[in-house]
This record gives C-alpha cells, structure tokens and sequence, in this order.
C-alpha cells in the first residue's frame, strides 16, 4: 500500500458521505453473502395519480427461507413453485382502504438468506397494481434487469421496461482491511460506495473525491476501473 494515500484515510473518512440512487420501487441494502437480510421495499409513488393497490416482488433464483412481513399495506401472500421453492410474495390492499388519490409512500418488508454470490447484484422483478376510485386498474412492470435504465416516464406510444429494484450482495466484511479474491466481473465499483479505498496490485480506487485525486497523483499507480475474475483487492471499511 502507498504511504500517503493510507496517510489520508484518516482525513477520507471523516469527509466520506455515501450516496444512492433509487429507483421508484427501491430495495434496502447491501446485503451479505451466506446472511440473513431484512429487506424494506419502498413504492415510492402510485399510477398517473391512482392509489397502489397490490404489489408483487419475484424472488431470485437462490433466495431462500423467504419470510414476509404483513404491513399497514395489506397482508402478504406467497407464491411458490412445484418444489416448494418460494417464486413470489403479493401484498394486497384491502378494497375499503384504497386511498382517491396518490399520496401515500408505502414500505414493504421480507427476510431472507442472501446466497453466497458476493459481487453479484440480485434483481427483484417487481409489478405494481393501482386502483382508481372507479375501479380502474393500471400496471406498472419495474422488471428491467440489464442495469441500463433510462427515464422512468412511461412513453405515450409504447410500453415502458421500468427498473427492478437491485440489491448488490457484498462479501463479509471487518473494520479495516479486509482481503477478498473477487471472482466476478466488477464494471462498477459503486459497490464499494461506502469503502474509504479499494487496492487491486498497483491499482486503486475510492469513492471518496479526495483520496481518488490522491490516486490519480499518486507516482506509479493506477486508477482502478473494474474488476476481473480471479483478482485479489484489499479494501479498507
């Protein structure tokens, strides 16, 4: 590790402030691999000014003891496939409590056991169901998982592929260094948002503007961009 860049994680830390962004269904996270996560779904807003009415999250592939939490919302109800393996958990809102008008955020809560995928992000496909005061119901479909999103104003003229909620899955993790060998490709390193920095052999990276101007000055070191299979990093928490 480089002298002075280690010298300025002290100053790093204390300026480091993690920000996000969210789609309009978000997801709680990170999660870690091989642990159990507790995982709040906010809906952020209804349907061109109609109340949500039901929603319902897809479970990923390898997700598993998925256990729902009822909520003011509505009760929750499971949705499983032929083995049993849980495929869906549908929130309902009872009829008499549809609200006349958008004006509610509502959160959403499930737990589970994280698979052991570090630096994988997992998708949960989600459809939402509004209700107007007629009867009315419109779809909105947040199940867009390439991870290129664009705006999320739905186009007069076609469907529009909405986000998935995204949850990135981090590996276990100590105050500190801690050594991983990474064995998925890492084209962003946003995953690391809330590191003070990231050392892959003579490359670094921070989230943190300071110490990344520090690396970019830095003599004989590289400014770390992405990650393949295979490599060893230190990061410092």
């Amino acid at each position: 590790m480089k002298i002075a860049l280690q010298s300025c994680l002290i100053v790093a830390g204390s300026l480091f402030t993690a920000t996000a962004a969210y789609a309009h269904i978000s997801v709680s996270g990170p999660a870690f691999a091989g642990a159990t996560h507790e995982a709040s779904f906010g809906v952020g807003h209804g349907c061109d000014g109609a109340d949500t009415y039901r929603v319902k999250v897809q479970i990923p592939a390898g997700v598993t003891s998925v256990r729902p939490m009822d909520s003011t919302f509505g009760k929750a109800a499971l949705e499983k496939d032929e083995e049993g393996n849980v495929t869906a958990v549908v929130w309902t809102k009872p009829l008499a409590d549809v609200l006349p008008a958008d004006v509610n955020y509502y959160k959403l809560s499930l737990r589970f056991k994280v698979p052991e995928t570090p630096f994988k992000t997992l998708y949960f496909p989600t459809i939402q169901t509004c209700r107007t005061a007629d009867g009315t119901e419109t779809i909105a479909e947040w199940v867009e998982t390439s991870g290129e999103h664009g705006s999320h104003e739905p186009s007069p003229d076609a469907p529009t592929s909405l986000p998935a909620p995204a949850l990135t899955v981090l590996p276990p993790r100590a105050p500190g260094w801690n050594k991983y060998t990474v064995n998925e490709h890492v084209h962003d390193l946003s995953v690391f948002k809330d590191a003070l920095i990231v050392w892959a052999g003579n490359a670094a990276y921070s989230p943190n503007p300071s110490t990344q101007s520090l690396i970019m000055t830095e003599p004989d070191t590289e400014v770390l961009t992405m990650i393949h299979p295979g490599t060893e990093i230190w990061v410092k928490y």
